[in-house]
């Protein structure tokens, strides 16, 4: 009689092992980003925001190095293992400490002489919003429920969230991290993911990692599957003429999605985030095709 092995197992049996789960390490996380947008913004169209948004991710490094969150309780991650269910939903794990780290991004970039009129006035206005609605604005950022007054501040509101839930991801051992269904969601935090990364170096050299835009954890899926729709069917990939292959549109067409895959094969020093930012153009370009953008970047909210 044959046995269906389950999801450990077949792990177990594996002598050519490499991590299920990339958990984040913030402090490094950050600063690399930082790095690779201030690279990325050389010669590119959108130079100054990427720039803006090196000096918000320089922030949320500093801010990551004193942040305290609240850890997630026993009860909570035997409930996620045993249901496989993502350990913390964001919009049910909302820790008010964001709202501190909200504050104190925008005492970094406000000040800042690049940084627009227009935009240091809705700075103000976010800055003077009750807790309630500071909330319930980051609600509608997690939920990609954006009103039109949300566009200018929702990246500054993401960069906070992003550094209260990445600090708690941090503190999970990888191993208490459940197989969710469907595997196309973070199983941390329940986000979809930003892009995939080809990963360099280690045991996790030459695997694919789907990148959570909110708590920036990592978690394995095979190549030439989608990220959407998990259907293996209809893979392609799209990239810009003349363009050295780091980054390209993976298309799926039985969602009719892309997500883009960074690959760091291609360059060692590229970044999932910074790298699915610095690449607009072929946004541009793929908004001419019949695939939708899967999912948003954090950093950048478009009406």
């Amino acid at each position: 009689m044959q046995r269906i092995l389950q999801p450990g197992e077949i792990e177990a049996l594996d002598h050519t092992h490499f991590p299920r789960i990339r958990l984040p390490q913030p402090q490094s996380l950050f600063a690399e980003r930082a790095a690779r947008l201030l690279q990325l913004a050389e010669g590119n169209p959108i130079a100054d925001y990427l720039r803006l948004m090196a000096r918000l991710v320089q922030a949320q490094q500093k801010a990551a190095a004193t942040v305290q969150t609240a850890p997630l309780e026993a009860e909570t991650l035997a409930r996620s293992q045993a249901h496989s269910m993502p350990l913390m939903p964001a919009a049910d794990h909302l820790d008010p400490v964001w709202r501190e780290v909200l504050t104190a991004l925008l005492d970094a970039i406000q000040p800042l002489p690049e940084v627009p009129p227009a935009l240091c006035e809705a700075l103000a206005a976010l800055r003077q919003h009750s807790p309630e609605a500071q909330d319930a604005l980051a609600l509608r950022v997690l939920g990609g429920d954006l009103q039109p007054g949300d566009i200018s501040t929702a990246p500054f509101v993401a960069a906070a969230l992003q550094v209260v839930f990445a600090d708690r991801a941090s503190r999970l051992s990888a191993g208490a991290v459940p197989y969710t269904d469907p595997a196309s969601i973070c199983p941390v935090c329940a986000a979809p993911p930003v892009t995939s990364v080809l990963r360099i170096g280690g045991t996790a050299a030459g695997h694919r990692y789907l990148h959570c835009g909110v708590c920036c954890t990592e978690w394995h899926m095979v190549r030439v599957k989608c990220s959407h729709c998990e259907s293996t069917e209809g893979i392609r990939y799209q990239g810009v003429d003349g363009a050295k292959p780091v980054v390209q549109a993976e298309t799926c067409t039985q969602c009719h999605t892309y997500r883009k895959l960074v690959n760091q094969e291609k360059d060692p020093l590229a970044e999932p985030l910074a790298d699915d930012l610095g690449t607009l153009l072929l946004d541009l370009l793929m908004g001419e095709t019949e695939f939708d953008r899967a999912s948003a970047n954090p950093l950048l909210a478009l009406a």
